[in-house]
């Protein structure tokens, strides 16, 4: 059943939310996440988690735009990342309600007015610099072209700081794919690569598909912020029901490839079970042939099937 969750932010630990509560819980908000958190660090695990956990029909609920995002740009990516999951966006202290006609079109307008301030801003810098270059000065931050490491580390908290926001408004879309990927059915980075592209496209997203490098850095940021659980990023990851039988599973369609096939070589049958996605238990996506007579050697002790012995690199 859709919900109403709200989510309220103040920034230091002096100040109180119980206002901002109050209001929420008035307005049918039966649960009410609370953080002490800049407005203007987008990086906040309380909200991500909020945003993660919103689905279908749900809706975010805030006082005020403020107690959300600091900045017309960082709100319409959190739209975006609702819209995407087909949930609302609700603020008690503007006409927004994306739920509705009306909140949509001041929505729309709100992004107008912000391409609009981005253009000017473009145009007022390069006016700047082309005017720098006339009269013989150099743009940027001395500090920086001076290598001062104060100015340096500042810079470069700002980055990651930026990396993480950005990283975190877009998660909601291929987290949850990535974690079933990962955690329950063990895949290689190559095979949820491959998904997560996939599923981004028949959305039509419209950015640059992941590479196996993007991705694993992502998520460890995701992971170093709590945000993702840190199984993700080991290198074998094989949480299945039971690994017992999931090695039962290999070996009696081991036996059934053989049965059909006596003829089969062992490398045809390590292909068969790559396509078939059951994949070697130490990791990748191959088999080895030395692996592949090694099944076929326990399912004969196991009474599976009875080959004679393998010659010529056939699997009977």
């Amino acid at each position: 059943m859709p919900k109403a969750i709200g989510y309220a932010r103040v920034s230091t630990d002096d100040q109180r939310t119980l206002r901002q509560v109050d209001e929420l819980h008035a307005a049918g908000c039966a649960d009410v996440l609370e953080e002490r958190a800049s407005g203007g660090n987008r990086s906040r695990p309380v909200l991500a988690a909020l945003l993660r956990r919103l689905g279908r029909g749900d809706t975010l609920v805030v006082t005020k735009l403020d107690r959300l995002a600091r900045s017309l740009e960082h709100l319409l990516e959190v739209v975006r990342g609702l819209e995407a999951k087909g949930a609302y966006l609700r603020v008690l202290g503007d006409p927004i309600d994306t739920a509705t006609p009306q909140g949509r079109f001041v929505l729309q307008m709100l992004g107008a007015v912000a391409e609009f301030e981005r253009a000017l801003i473009r145009e007022r810098v390069v006016s700047g610099l082309a005017r720098a270059a006339r009269e013989g000065r150099r743009g940027g931050n001395p500090a920086i072209r001076a290598r001062d490491p104060d100015a340096l580390r500042r810079l470069q908290h700002a980055r990651e700081d930026a990396y993480r926001a950005r990283v975190s408004a877009g998660a909601d879309a291929w987290l949850p794919l990535v974690a079933k990927l990962r955690l329950e059915e063990g895949r290689t980075w190559d095979d949820v690569v491959r998904a997560v592209n996939a599923r981004l496209a028949a959305r039509g997203a419209a950015a640059p598909p992941w590479t196996q490098a993007r991705l694993v850095r992502a998520v460890r940021a995701l992971v170093r912020d709590g945000l993702a659980p840190a199984e993700l990023l080991q290198a074998r990851v094989h949480q299945r029901t039971s690994a017992v039988s999931e090695r039962n599973a290999v070996l009696r369609t081991v036996a059934a490839i053989v049965g059909e096939s006596p003829d089969v070589t062992l490398r045809a049958i390590g292909d068969r079970l790559s396509a078939l996605r059951l994949y070697p238990p130490r990791g990748g996506t191959h088999w080895s042939t030395s692996s592949v007579a090694h099944l076929l050697k326990t399912a004969k002790s196991q009474g599976l099937l009875q080959p004679p012995p393998l010659r010529g690199g056939a699997a009977n």
